[in-house]
Formats: C-alpha cells, sequence, structure tokens
C-alpha cells in the first residue's frame, strides 16, 4: 500500500489557531505529514526560523505526532552537511538522518595522534570515480550500528597536516569496514575501533574540496563540544500501540544505547543534596561551601549554554562558547564526583546491590574522567580560549611544512 503523504508550507509566522486545525486534520489524514517552515526574510518575520521550528514541533508533540530524529551522531552529521553538503548530498542524506532511518557515526580520532586531530594518517587515495580508504579510527560512538560515517582523512601528504584533510561520507556496510566494540570500566560499550582495508568512497561523497576537511570538522566539532551541557534523556515511552510509534521507540532506543551512561559521565550533579541529605554529610560545613561552589559553577554553565543557543538561533556563527562549555562541563564533572566521595566514603567504590543508589555512584567516579578527553582535551579547549578570546600568541610549531616530513609516533611513510 502506498504511504498517503501530506505535505503544509508556511512560514508560520505567527502560528495560529488555523495552522494548528490544519496540522491536526492533515495528521489524522495522512500516514505522514511533512510541515515546511519558510524562511520568507522579505516579511520581515517577527520570529526567526528556528524559534518558529520550534513551535510547529511542540504542536506536533502535543498531538502525539512523531517529529523529526533529534538524537545521536546523526544531528552531529545534519548540521554538517547543511553547512558545507553540496544540493545533491543533502537531497540524499538528511530525510533519512531526519526520519530516523539512517544512523550516523563520527570518523575523527586515531591511535597514532591523541589530542592532536589534525595529524590523522588514515589514508584517501582518489583512483578513478573513487577514494580508496586505508587506516584505523578510535573512539567512534555508535560505529557498531551506524549507517555512515563522517570520515575525516588524509588526501594530500604534501600539504602541511591542516591543509591535507578531507572530508568524506562513508558507507560503514561495506566490505573492507570493520568495526570492534571497546569495553569500558563502567561496564558500557559504546565506543569503537574501526579498520579500513581499500575501503571505498564514490567521489561524489567528498563533501566540500579536497582539503577542505580541517574546516568542515571544525563544525562538526563545534557542534560536538556544544551538546556537552545538555543531559541525554532517556528514550520515551511509545505514545501508541501503533506500529508507528513502536518503530519510533525501537529506534530512540537503539539511538540512546551508547549514551545511557553519560549522566554519569557528567558527575549526576542532580542527586547531590539528595545524598547529603541522606546520609547527614550536610552538617558538614566544608562540604556545604562545595556543594554551593558546584552549583553556582553548574549555573553559570547553563547560562553561558543558554546564550550560545539564543546566538545560535539569532544566525550568529559559532563562538568559543562551545569550548568554554566543554571545559566547564568537565570541571564540573570531576568537582561533584569529589564530592560524591566525600559524601560515600569508602561506600562509592562499590558496585552492584551493595554500592549507593546500585552503583551510579561509582558508575560517577569511573565515568567522569571522559569528559575532559572526549570531543577535544581540557588542554585543546584551554589552547582555543587562551588564541580566540583571550587574544594570547599561539604555541610555537614544528610540523608546518609537507606532512610526510612531519615526524610522527607511527612514521610509515606514505
Amino acid at each position: 500500500m502506498t504511504a498517503r503523504i501530506c505535505i503544509y508550507p508556511g512560514t508560520f509566522d505567527p502560528l495560529t489557531y488555523g495552522h494548528i486545525d490544519i496540522i491536526e486534520r492533515a495528521a489524522r489524514l495522512g500516514d505522514q505529514l511533512i510541515v515546511a517552515v519558510a524562511e520568507n526574510s522579505g516579511k520581515n518575520p517577527l520570529l526567526s526560523v528556528e524559534e518558529r521550528t520550534e513551535i510547529v514541533a511542540q504542536e506536533l508533540a502535543r498531538i502525539n505526532a512523531i517529529g523529526a530524529a533529534h538524537s545521536g551522531v546523526r544531528m552531529l552529521a545534519a548540521v554538517t552537511l547543511l553547512a558545507h553538503a553540496n544540493h545533491q548530498q543533502k537531497h540524499q542524506y538528511l530525510r533519512p538522518i531526519l526520519t530516523g532511518e539512517a544512523h550516523w557515526c563520527q570518523l575523527f580520532s586515531e591511535p597514532g595522534s591523541g589530542s592532536d586531530l589534525a595529524g590523522a594518517t588514515t589514508r584517501a587515495d582518489l583512483q578513478g570515480d573513487e577514494w580508496i580508504i586505508n587506516g584505523q579510527k578510535v573512539w567512534n560512538t555508535s560505529a557498531h550500528h551506524a549507517h555512515f560515517g563522517l570520515l575525516l582523512a588524509r588526501s594530500d601528504w604534501d600539504e602541511p597536516k591542516h591543509k591535507g584533510l578531507s572530508y568524506f561520507i562513508l558507507d560503514m556496510h561495506q566490505p573492507g569496514v570493520e568495526v570492534r566494540q571497546l569495553k569500558q570500566m563502567n561496564g558500557h560499550a559504546s565506543f569503537n575501533e574501526v579498520f579500513f582495508t581499500d575501503a571505498r568512497v564514490p567521489r561524489a561523497n567528498l563533501i566540500g574540496q579536497p582539503g577542505d576537511g580541517w574546516q568542515i570538522a571544525m563544525t562538526t566539532l563545534a557542534h560536538e563540544r556544544r551538546s556537552f551541557d545538555r543531559p541525554r534523556n532517556p528514550a520515551a515511552k511509545a505514545a501508541s500501540p501503533a506500529p508507528i510509534y513502536q518503530q519510533y521507540q525501537q529506534e530512540l532506543e537503539i539511538a540512546n544505547e551508547p549514551y545511557k551512561w553519560y549522566p554519569q559521565r557528567a558527575g549526576r550533579v542532580d542527586l547531590i543534596l539528595k545524598r547529603a541529605n541522606e546520609t547527614g554529610a550536610i552538617n558538614d560545613p566544608v562540604l556545604r561551601q562545595d556543594i554551593a561552589r558546584l552549583h553556582i559553577l553548574a549555573s553559570s554553565a547553563l547560562w553561558t549554554a543558554q546564550r550560545a543557543r539564543a546566538a545560535q538561533k539569532a544566525g550568529k556563527p559559532q563562538g568559543p562558547e562551545g569550548s568554554l562549555g566543554k571545559l566547564a562541563a568537565s570541571h564540573i564533572g570531576r568537582l561533584a564526583a569529589q564530592i560524591h566521595t566525600h559524601i560515600s566514603a569508602n561506600d562509592a567504590l562499590l558496585s552492584g546491590s551493595d554500592s549507593p543508589m546500585d552503583g551510579t555512584i561509582a558508575e560517577v567516579l569511573v565515568s567522569t574522567p571522559a569528559g575532559s578527553i572526549a570531543g577535544g582535551t581540557d588542554e585543546i579547549q584551554r589552547n582555543i580560549i587562551a588564541e580566540r578570546v583571550l587574544g594570547l600568541p599561539k604555541e610555537p610549531r614544528f610540523d608546518s611544512g609537507p606532512f610526510r616530513d612531519v615526524r610522527r609516533n607511527n612514521s610509515k611513510e606514505p
């Protein structure tokens, strides 16, 4: 049976009860409803397109309609494609992202370059109409169930390291791509290592031009770093027993599975007052000062994140807020772990039913160090803030020549 698709375009500036009535009736008539919010800048809109889109999404949620997919690495793919992909790439890949049909992963980090992302040595060699990919990536969230990957690879060894990188869309379900899950100390397996042996990328799947990879990767990373201030929510219960809602819940569970431990990585600031009162530790004046300082830092980080989102909605370019928020989240997570340790003492090291909150506190202690590494280490964020916010001089570099001449840990000639 052919699906009935209803399309309702408009500016929705403002959204009226007439618009809402049409949306509700269209949702009942069709199998799918696409509500397209137009920019129409010539009308001097009262609200930005982002604000109007959010209002429409709220109305769709009110009638239990399934909206666009917003979870997982696929949203990093969406913002990157919107900013840099050509029309054909957007046409081919954006819709499956928004419908939740396609899962994505990020293929950036490598075992031999650590935080030096521009030192990537995964090769991309153009042969005819295809790029041949060889190398290894690591710490790739969701790669074990991804359909596509955002790949940063070296396409030119004679350029300086930042200029010799290119950015690709890679099909993860092809010969020559091997994914191995990595078991973490906290018992989860969110990350993977990915090996490429003559994997192939069509020429059409190069985003931008050869050598544009570093600038495109900065777009992806800016959005990733800004996500550190947002809590990950578990998959919601299906709103209806209808098959489409059950399918939606299954898609959410797959997308959110790698992030189950992320609230613990952030330090679980929300549990500290409860634990301090339960154990009587709240009577310690030094601990009360630490808790107050933690909540002040957490509130400041939240307000900074809100300013960043407001700037984004206003169409302003990405600023240093991502690095500031990422560094703040890392610091808050470590401080929260210290306070949890003070409250629970030796019991914080226990896991399972004998531990505080069935192991949640123990998971906080082993998970919070990840916040200072993932998405760019604290040291990287401090360098960005020092150079771009404070205007301090850059550190001296000794790798500005052709990348093939740069000494590396795994210094195999290309």
